[in-house]
């Protein structure tokens, strides 16, 4: 692709919306990652399902922003 070529895409671009901006940079992220797997997105949306039945049980213990910025900041040594 020539450089006057990604200067018009460039032109282009700059008069859309930032909403679409964002959703054609997530797209062109995505295309760099290559195929997605269907088995590591199938284990993530159990984990999801898990974890909020947890929560609506009650059996999650939920932490404040405070408490886990804590504990985070007592993990790397701050």
């Amino acid at each position: 692709m020539t450089t006057e070529t990604l200067d018009h895409l460039r032109s282009q671009i700059s008069t859309l919306s930032a909403s679409e901006r964002a959703a054609l940079a997530r797209e062109l992220i995505m295309s760099l990652d290559g195929p997605g797997d269907d088995s590591v997105e199938q284990a993530w949306n159990g984990e999801i399902i898990r974890r909020v039945a947890k929560v609506k049980s009650g059996k999650a213990k939920l932490l404040s922003r405070d408490e886990f910025r804590t504990r985070m900041r007592a993990r790397i040594g701050q």
